[in-house]
């Protein structure tokens, strides 16, 4: 079995950064009180396994504020999908040290509602409800802001008549998705302030993605169910690319009857993804005999 190598793939700048930070926190602090990341740094179990073993506790919580509840004492870290400033604060309050690995793209996100919000506009923020990235966000102005999750949301959105718009997202959606909503929400408020914040990341590997579906029979997307960003590589495949496509954590989620007739297979991984697991893929798939 051909395996085509789909190039970018993998982590990301975000999550090396997250990585280092964390593991750093863990050897320094590690031996003389509790370290934990509030939720998942990243979105994969392998790196969650790797950072326990460098002293990083995990608080498997997906609302941060209650994962605090959790934490009585040392250094809480953080993690790459930003974090609500009413998370911070009442960290801080109880005396906890705060070390952020939150993704400088994120970051500039909530900067940017912080501006939008002080001169007055009321911001439409395109994410996925649940996901921790939207939840750090629509923490800065609660009030003034509002989450729309599909085209449909968008369409029957109403505001106040004479309201200042401003539009921005999650940084890991689908890029054709994003766009769709942004032009929805353009046709409904033409007025309103555009902001589409995908990552470079993002869309550098779903265009990739896409781009390759069309020389290979079939995508395989390495990354854990819980990564926003690999569940977007392969809807945008099966979407965009008009290819079959399926998300594998590990090697041994492999299915060979998804390849049946088949000769040539793109393999990439999500932001989130070590690289020693696509390895392991890509052996195996090409261990496979020819259907």
């Amino acid at each position: 079995m051909e395996v085509v190598r789909i190039t970018p793939r993998g982590y990301c700048h975000g999550v090396v950064e997250a990585i280092r930070i964390a593991k750093r926190v863990g050897a320094e602090r590690g031996r003389d009180e509790p370290v934990t990341m509030l939720g998942y740094l990243v979105h994969n179990e392998h790196v969650t396994r790797e950072l326990e073993q460098s002293g990083v506790a995990l608080i498997a919580e997906s609302d941060r504020m209650k994962g605090l509840d959790q934490v009585r004492e040392g250094t809480v870290i953080f993690t790459a999908h930003g974090i609500s400033p009413a998370v911070v604060a009442a960290a801080r309050e109880r005396g906890l040290n705060v070390v952020d690995a939150t993704c400088s793209d994120v970051t500039r996100t909530h900067d940017l509602v912080r501006e939008l919000v002080g001169r007055g506009v009321h911001v439409i923020y395109i994410g996925k409800r649940g996901h921790p990235e939207p939840a750090g966000v629509l923490g800065i102005a609660p009030e003034h802001t509002t989450l729309v999750e599909t085209i449909e949301e968008a369409a029957e959105l109403e505001v106040p008549e004479g309201t200042r718009l401003g539009v921005t997202c999650q940084t890991t959606l689908s890029m054709w998705d994003t766009q769709a909503i942004i032009d929805r929400l353009v046709q409904r408020f033409p007025h309103i302030e555009v902001h589409n914040e995908i990552c470079l990341a993002t869309q550098e590997r779903q265009e990739a993605a896409v781009l390759a579906a069309k020389d290979v029979d079939c995508v395989v997307v390495v990354g854990s169910r819980r990564s926003s960003n690999s569940q977007r590589l392969v809807q945008v495949v099966q979407e965009k690319g008009e290819k079959p496509a399926h998300l594998v954590d590990t090697a041994d989620d492999i299915d060979p009857a998804w390849f049946r007739g088949m000769r040539r297979i793109g393999v990439t991984s999500g932001a989130s993804t070590p690289t020693q697991l696509t390895r392991q893929v890509i052996a195996a798939i090409e261990a496979l005999p020819d259907s």
